[in-house]
């Protein structure tokens, strides 16, 4: 079943690196009484997501959080170190939250698993943005064609904001 408007996310645990390495965060942690705006890319480091998809959040970064948001996370079929190395060479670091999903059980949770094993790649996320307010999905955002970040980019997710 793939996640919709109006649908809870459902329970799950993240990877981030912490100062002393990889740690948990747990879903109801992230969302529980916040307004979060999550996007997720196929790869750390890959051209579209690196040159494009991220870029835009780290440049709206303060824009965002002016319209009442309170987190600006990125979660990836990546571990917490690929995850911590990219955030470090970007500058997220510090703004947006950078989650692993190392198994991909959050990402098959919510039906946005592809699998791109004939790219040799394995299974990883589709790309897309939501906002998620209390853990109830806001709205959703899901990039139709592969190497775009447009309709999930930050400026489409700024007008959904106001």
């Amino acid at each position: 079943m793939t996640i919709k408007v109006g649908d809870h996310l459902p329970e799950a645990t993240f990877n981030i690196m912490g100062l002393d390495g990889p740690t948990t965060l747990s879903s109801a942690d992230l969302f529980a009484g916040k307004t979060v705006v999550l996007f997720a890319i196929p790869g750390a480091f890959t051209p579209t997501c690196h040159r494009n998809h991220l870029p835009g959040f780290l440049e709206n970064f303060d824009t965002i959080l002016s319209k009442g948001v309170d987190t600006v996370a990125c979660v990836s079929v990546n571990d917490a170190f690929v995850m911590g190395a990219w955030g470090e060479n970007t500058g997220a670091n510090g703004k947006i939250l950078m989650l692993a999903d190392g198994s991909a059980a959050f990402t098959k949770a919510i039906g946005m698993d592809v699998d791109l094993s004939e790219r040799g790649f394995g299974v990883r996320s589709q790309r897309y943005s939501m906002l998620v307010e209390d853990g109830v999905v806001k709205s959703l955002n899901v990039e139709p064609a592969a190497g775009q970040a447009v309709v999930s980019g930050a400026a489409a997710l700024l007008e959904q904001l106001g």
